[in-house]
């Protein structure tokens, strides 16, 4: 997973490349695999939810999500994402 987040005027502009294959049913079926996908984001700063977001077996192969919330330079942003079969990554990356 790749976090990017630059605070502009107050505003926090985060983009979030997601490395996940995200097959539904449909498309695990043809492959003859078991379906897994992103299921749920989060994106926090401290105890504060900035994002979030619950996916389906709808959302793309690698998915490129982007976001803005209001913050400040310096601050730590903490993404974690839970798929299907419950794998979870987590990455944090500073407000630059």
């Amino acid at each position: 997973m790749k976090v990017k987040a630059k605070e502009k005027n107050g505003i926090v502009k985060v983009k979030v490349l997601i490395k996940h294959p995200n097959m539904g049913p449909e498309e695990a079926e043809k492959k003859g695999k078991e379906p897994n996908f992103v299921t749920n984001v989060i994106a926090k700063v401290g105890d504060k939810v900035v994002y979030e977001m619950n996916g389906s077996g709808f959302v793309s192969k690698n998915p490129l999500l982007k976001f803005k919330f209001k913050g400040a330079k310096g601050e730590e942003l903490d993404v974690t994402w839970t798929d299907f079969k419950g794998n979870n990554k987590s990455k944090k990356a500073k407000v630059k």
